[in-house]
């Protein structure tokens, strides 16, 4: 069996809102600049009168016995670096042999070991492993040795509402909790630059959450790489009394100092690295004792088979990996693989999950706060074309 086509699949269509899909950003690393602090500009997609439009793009890899594998949805700008840059790395070879296809993806990208290379090749990736789980008639999970559970607690990541009204935020906070979500996770919206109000407000959403779902249960606060040490320190300082499971991404990845000196000195544990990319970038973090909770994001840091590596040098150090939520599919497949005790969670990114599975025939949602093992063959990546209001494909060479 071989690789006969590599193409690139772009589909339109309409995800129907109540309102606005994006209620408030968060806070970001671009907000130490005025022009940018105060916009409320979102991604994904545009909001219209009909819900919210959005433009999803898939790989598709197929082989000369008919099997297609897919991995995404992928920006465009990532589609073009598979169609440009790896389609030719892919053709005539043999999909079975994962390690060698992204080894060799790897070394072509000399300067693309990180950013839209890195995620070009974790979808590819990811494509593959769908192709094969289809070619055994097998979800992803048991080719990898799993089940270790038939379900996964997941937690509502709650980016995208909004996190200055107490009183919404109150409302939401109990929503998803009686949902029977496990724990939640809330969006910082400001930043150093926004003063001491901005200070303030934060605190008041930690406050406002930790009082709307009690004190047995976790909850999760992400700064998105947009403060520094001595503001996360008076930050924690504040809000340490309402026992935060983690802060989330403080500084940027870079930062690997700054994240050490705020593990020693905070009563908070710390996670990240989600923007982070292979086992060697992660390396860096676990070495330096320098996160408690590591967030490989699979369609980012180099697919499915990479983050299997990441995991397995996390637990060597006894850590957490739970995997940023951009991928509920894929992710699922790795979590139901983990040690509970080592994969305890799966992010559940509510409104973005929506969006990234607005096109997939079986998407992964929680039942009752729980994700159930699929049965699928693959990675459970079959479209659903009844969605699509455009179905064509792009970079056809």
């Amino acid at each position: 069996m071989r690789i006969a086509d590599v193409r690139l699949r772009r589909l339109e269509g309409v995800l129907p809102t109540d309102g606005d899909l994006w209620e408030q950003r968060l806070v970001r690393p671009l907000d130490v600049y005025p022009e940018y602090r105060d916009r409320e500009d979102h991604e994904g997609g545009v909001q219209t009168a009909e819900g919210f439009h959005l433009v999803s793009h898939f790989v598709e890899i197929e082989t000369d016995e008919g099997l297609i594998g897919r991995g995404g949805p992928v920006p465009e700008q990532v589609a073009y670096v598979v169609a440009r840059d790896l389609r030719r790395l892919l053709l005539g070879a043999d999909p079975i042999a994962g390690e060698k296809l992204w080894d060799q993806m790897h070394r072509s990208q000399v300067h693309g070991r990180a950013g839209n290379a890195m995620l070009a090749i974790s979808a590819v990736d990811c494509a593959l492993w769908d192709l094969r789980g289809r070619w055994l008639g097998q979800p992803v999970y048991r080719l990898l040795g799993g089940p270790t559970r038939e379900t996964v607690p997941a937690y509502a990541s709650m980016l995208g509402f909004s996190v200055t009204d107490p009183d919404l935020v109150r409302q939401r906070a109990v929503e998803y909790r009686d949902l029977g979500y496990a724990a939640q996770k809330w969006f910082f919206r400001f930043g150093p630059t926004s003063g001491h109000e901005g200070l303030r407000r934060n605190v008041e959403l930690v406050r406002t959450v930790r009082e709307a779902v009690g004190d047995d249960y976790d909850i999760m606060f992400d700064c998105w790489q947009a403060m520094d040490v001595t503001y996360v320190r008076e930050l924690a300082s504040r809000i340490e009394r309402y026992r935060p499971r983690w802060l989330e991404e403080c500084v940027m990845p870079d930062r690997v100092d700054s994240y050490r000196e705020l593990r020693e000195r905070l009563g908070i544990p710390l996670a990240g690295a989600e923007h982070e990319y292979t086992r060697w970038g992660f390396r860096r973090f676990v070495d330096a004792r320098a996160l408690d909770v590591l967030q490989p994001d699979i369609y980012w840091c180099g697919g499915l088979s990479e983050t299997l590596k990441i995991a397995a040098y996390a637990t060597a150090h006894d850590l957490i990996t739970i995997p940023h939520g951009h991928s509920a599919a894929a992710t699922l497949h790795f979590s139901l693989t983990q040690s509970p005790i080592h994969t305890p969670y799966q992010e559940d990114l509510v409104k973005w999950n929506a969006v990234h599975q607005h096109f997939l025939r079986h998407p992964v949602n929680p039942v009752d706060g729980l994700l159930h093992a699929p049965a699928e063959p693959g990675l459970g990546m079959d479209l659903d074309t009844a969605r699509a209001t455009s179905d064509t494909w792009i970079f056809q060479p």
